[in-house]
């Protein structure tokens, strides 16, 4: 024991108890998960569980899960990583966020637990996670991975549907360095006999070659189902039988579930009908655990929120708030610039760690910006000025560029040079999206 009490005492101390930030292994996390069970099967956990991985989209799509579940009647919990302003952000039971002493409780019941064990700071999470939402007689958990898969903590769990949202090139000092190698790690969260679903259209082979390898039941974007925007306002989605197992094109394929008049989902952005057409299957999976009406569905996309992914704050100038961190998530906030209405100019209040592709985000949105004001984030593995100048001028990004000593000085300067009918676009990472909001409440305090 360690006599932590507070919420700040306990993550310092999980934060000190093992060597390396990340170590992709089950084995020392599946055994204090054994521990904290007493005996029950490991492997479950009495409710229903969907597992949501992924390059980019799985928090929104778990916000969308955990929205459209919670209007249906049951108690949700719902676990995501990382967190902006709060770790209570990462656990939330019905809805709330986890209160300090339930968050204080839980890591003690773990540290009891593990003994002699080494955790990093998110098996220690992870598992804290799980043992509160037992603990809070959840009806169903929604659990997003925090990297990779097949051996992320999150994956002690048997998920009762998988969902992956998308295949793209990151973390690959970890999961490899081709959509190939990723796919497959991605996969590894998927389970024989159950629905594992693949909402990426262009699916690795890996993935769907390990789906059908270990029987699961999968369903792919654009052949079993698909979804197409009405009138911008509503959209529809389809699901197509394919009886003997096999899969026609959806030209010729028979539909055998149609949802027509959705709403858009309040989360904005140009991806997101395909993370709700991808929550809406996997529900569509449990629905004899979990049955939800439509009602419950067109109510959660309309209320399902999370700070950060494209989030446009209201007001004048327009400000945009994304955690894009890789070229493919880049690219996805680019098409959203595209669609936003606006006739002024776009100012970036960019930062990103420096493990990660910048030259590669850089070139994806540089497009849509007139001017840059960069800084490094206040984080170990930050990028410094240098770095991230010389990532703009290999991408061929156009001055002019701003080069300050902090996020929050970078977004003071920002405000100053943007008019009321400018954008101004904070991006780069999760640190870089949370000062800003951070400097925002701080200057309504």
């Amino acid at each position: 024991m360690t006599g932590a009490r507070t919420l700040a005492g306990w993550l310092e101390y999980i934060s000190s108890r093992h060597p390396v930030t990340i170590e992709l292994t089950l084995d020392r996390v599946a055994e204090v998960w054994r521990r904290l069970r007493s005996g029950a099967d490991a492997r479950t956990t009495g409710f229903p569980v969907i597992t949501v991985g992924g390059t980019n989209g799985k928090g929104s799509t778990c916000a969308m899960l955990e929205a459209i579940l919670d209007r249906a009647g049951y108690r949700v919990g719902c676990y995501t990583s990382p967190h902006l302003l709060r770790y209570n952000e990462r656990v939330r039971i019905a809805r709330h966020d986890a209160t300090d002493a339930d968050l204080c409780r839980a890591f003690e019941a773990v540290d009891a637990a593990r003994g002699d064990v080494g955790l990093t700071y998110f098996e220690f999470g992870t598992l804290a996670a799980l043992w509160l939402m037992i603990d809070s007689h959840v009806d169903v958990a929604v659990l997003e991975v925090g990297l990779g898969g097949r051996l992320d903590a999150v994956n002690i769990v048997d998920a009762d549907v998988s969902v992956v949202t998308s295949v793209g090139l990151d973390h690959m000092e970890y999961l490899g360095d081709t959509r190939e190698q990723i796919g497959f790690e991605k996969a590894g969260i998927y389970r024989p006999g159950r629905a594992a679903i693949c909402a990426d259209a262009d699916a690795p082979s890996t993935l769907v070659d390990h789906a059908r390898a270990i029987g699961a039941r999968l369903l792919r974007a654009g052949i079993d189902y698909d979804f197409t925007d009405q009138d911008g306002s509503q959209w529809r989605y389809r699901r197509f039988a394919t009886p003997g197992g096999a899969v026609p094109p959806p030209a010729v394929a028979t539909v055998s579930k149609a949802r027509y008049g959705l709403p858009f989902p309040a989360l904005r952005g140009a991806y997101q009908l395909s993370n709700a057409s991808a929550a809406i299957t996997a529900l569509d999976a449990v629905a004899d655990r979990l049955p939800v009406s439509a009602e419950a569905i067109r109510t959660g996309l309309l209320t399902a929120e999370i700070a950060g992914r494209f989030q446009v704050l209201p007001g004048r100038p327009t400000v945009v708030l994304d955690v894009a961190h890789n070229p493919h998530a880049a690219a996805v906030l680019d098409a959203s610039l595209a669609r936003l209405q606006g006739t002024g100019r776009t100012l970036a209040v960019f930062s990103m760690l420096a493990d990660k592709d910048i030259e590669g985000v850089v070139r994806a949105v540089k497009a849509r910006i007139d001017e840059w004001f960069i800084a490094p984030v206040d984080a170990a593995r930050a990028a410094d000025l240098p770095a991230l100048r010389s990532a703009l001028t290999r991408a061929a990004a156009l001055d002019p560029t701003t080069e300050c000593n902090g996020v929050a000085e970078a977004w003071l300067k920002a405000k100053e040079r943007a008019g009321e009918s400018d954008r101004i676009v904070v991006f780069g990472s999760f640190y870089t999206v949370a000062e800003v909001l951070a400097s925002i409440g701080a200057s309504r305090d």
